[in-house]
C-alpha cells in the first residue's frame, strides 16, 4: 500500500502528515495526533460517535479518508475551548445533565456547533434533525436537546451583549 502525504488544519494548527492512503480521517486524528475525542463506535457512519467538523460540516470521521481533508480545516471537541473556557454547548451539556457515559457526547456537540452555525436559533424539529446521526444510549436525549436550545440562548445572549459593548465603545 502507498503512503500520502497531506497538510490540513486542525483546531487552527496546521499539520502535514504522512499516512497511509487507505487510512480514514478518524485514524489520522487519533494515531498521527492523538486527538481522541472522536471515538471509533461503529466504523460505518452509523453511530456519529466520530463525528468532526470539515470545513464547518458536520462529518463522520469514519468514512472520510484522510487524503480527503488535504488542505481542509478540521475542528474536534479538544478544539472548541477557547483561552481555557468551556464552549457554550459544552458548558450546557454538563449543567442540563447531557452528559451520562460521555462517548457519544464529542460528536453530538459538534453535530449541534454545526447546526447552530446554520440556524442560531433552532425549534425542537431541527435540533431532532441535525442530531438524527448520532446516537445515545444513555441519556434518552430530553437533556441533549435542552442542552441545545440553552446553549442556543445562552450564544445569542452572548452576541448581542457583545454588540451593545461595541456600540458603548
Amino acid at each position: 500500500m502507498s503512503d500520502v502525504t497531506i497538510t490540513l488544519t486542525v483546531n487552527g494548527r496546521a499539520h502535514t502528515v504522512t499516512t497511509a492512503t487507505h487510512k480514514t480521517l478518524l485514524y489520522l486524528l487519533r494515531d498521527d495526533l492523538h486527538l481522541y475525542g472522536a471515538k471509533d463506535g461503529c466504523r460505518e457512519g452509523e453511530c456519529g460517535a466520530c463525528t468532526v467538523l470539515l470545513d464547518g460540516q458536520a462529518v463522520n470521521a469514519c468514512l472520510v479518508l484522510a487524503g480527503q481533508a488535504d488542505g481542509r480545516a478540521v475542528i474536534t471537541i479538544e478544539g472548541l475551548a477557547t483561552d481555557g473556557r468551556l464552549h457554550p454547548l459544552q458548558r450546557t451539556f454538563v449543567q442540563a445533565g447531557a452528559v451520562q457515559c460521555g462517548f457519544c457526547t464529542p460528536g453530538l456537540i459538534l453535530s449541534a456547533v454545526a447546526l447552530l452555525a446554520q440556524h442560531p436559533r433552532p425549534d425542537d424539529a431541527q435540533i431532532r434533525h441535525a442530531l438524527t446521526g448520532n446516537l445515545c444510549r444513555c441519556t434518552g436525549y430530553t437533556q441533549i436537546i435542552e442542552a441545545v436550545k440553552q446553549a442556543a440562548a445562552d450564544m445569542a445572549a452572548e452576541a448581542a451583549t457583545e454588540v451593545a459593548t461595541e456600540v458603548g465603545t
